[in-house]
């Protein structure tokens, strides 16, 4: 698309996840294109997803394992920088997330 959302075939604005500048032809990826790198950089064809919970607030996430076994969690922070902590059955860790942020975490 363009930068005024152009071509654009139904009667609502819209945008992509890369826009090109019509006269300068500058390439700008959007927020959804980095959120769909995250997702299908590691998640699989096959993936079932698991339940995840936390009561952060403006911290959104979803964790999926994979048919080979390998778990993902992809975390997206829209809030201020901070970190949280992360646990699973006896395993935890702490994770530091950057203000409006998105992060990938793979395990076995």
């Amino acid at each position: 698309m363009d930068e005024v959302g152009r071509p654009n075939i139904g009667p609502f604005s819209c945008g992509g996840p890369v826009t090109i500048g019509s006269k300068t032809e500058q390439v700008t990826r959007s927020g959804q294109y980095i959120a769909f790198a995250h997702y299908c950089r590691m998640i699989r064809r096959g993936a079932r997803r698991f339940d995840s919970q936390s009561t952060e607030k403006d911290l959104h996430h979803v964790a999926v394992q994979n048919p080979d076994g390998q778990r993902v969690l992809v975390a997206t922070n829209l809030g201020s920088a901070r970190k949280v902590a992360l646990r699973m059955g006896k395993k935890t860790a702490e994770l530091a997330l950057d203000t409006n942020s998105i992060v990938t975490l793979a395990w076995s």
